[in-house]
């Protein structure tokens, strides 16, 4: 560089300008290029399509519970009874493993009450109707529970005989080296019959 590409008043030169411009078209060529491969990791339409799901609750009796797939994970749909939703009313925050209610449709800390653990998104709460994610927190198992007919584990919830889990009548862990208490999805009553999940 020369003394005469300096200009004395410190205004960019002609060469500064090239510079300048050169790094802003490299910039905008670089966006260009990794635009479409960060685009491209978007979910799809059939991926989007899953995100929710429908079910008629019509045909669930009193104390039956199914599993249904969503998102490629199962979740539990409880018709609890009323000794189930009063034994878990009954249990007190100190006897639980995981004192945080774990319910996507609520914002912030919210302690693990059997009300805390049944309101969906819209804030309507059924007690009688628990939905719950099924997968263990502690390695991912899926724990057996009423949807044969039966109860299972110490508390008459869900049993994840794999490492020994046992949850109670809300979806709360209660023995057993999961961490925490299983994941409420989001979801709301569309009608008395029929809850949308996600």
């Amino acid at each position: 560089m020369t003394t005469s590409d300096i200009q004395e008043d410190g205004e960019p030169t002609r060469r500064d300008f090239i510079h300048i411009f050169g790094a802003v078209t490299a910039v905008a060529g670089a966006g260009a290029v990794v635009w479409p491969l960060v685009s491209q990791m978007n979910p799809d339409a059939s991926v989007l399509a899953l995100s929710t799901k429908e079910i008629d609750l019509s045909s669930i009796s009193v104390g039956q519970a199914i599993k249904v797939m969503w998102q490629g994970k199962p979740v539990f749909i409880r018709h609890r009874t009323a000794a189930e939703i009063e034994e878990a009313n009954a249990t007190p925050l100190g006897a639980l493993k995981d004192s945080a209610a774990r319910n996507e449709n609520l914002a912030g800390s919210i302690d693990a009450t059997d009300d805390a653990r049944v309101t969906p998104a819209n804030g309507e709460a059924r007690p009688e109707w628990l939905v719950l994610v099924g997968v263990c927190t502690h390695l991912g198992c899926i724990p057996l529970g009423t949807a044969s007919g039966e109860n299972r584990g110490d508390y008459n919830g869900w049993f994840c005989p794999c490492h020994g889990s046992h949850y109670d009548t809300s979806g709360r862990i209660r023995k057993g080296p999961a961490p925490e208490n299983l994941l409420v999805p989001p979801y709301e009553f569309l009608s008395d019959s029929l809850v949308k999940i996600g």
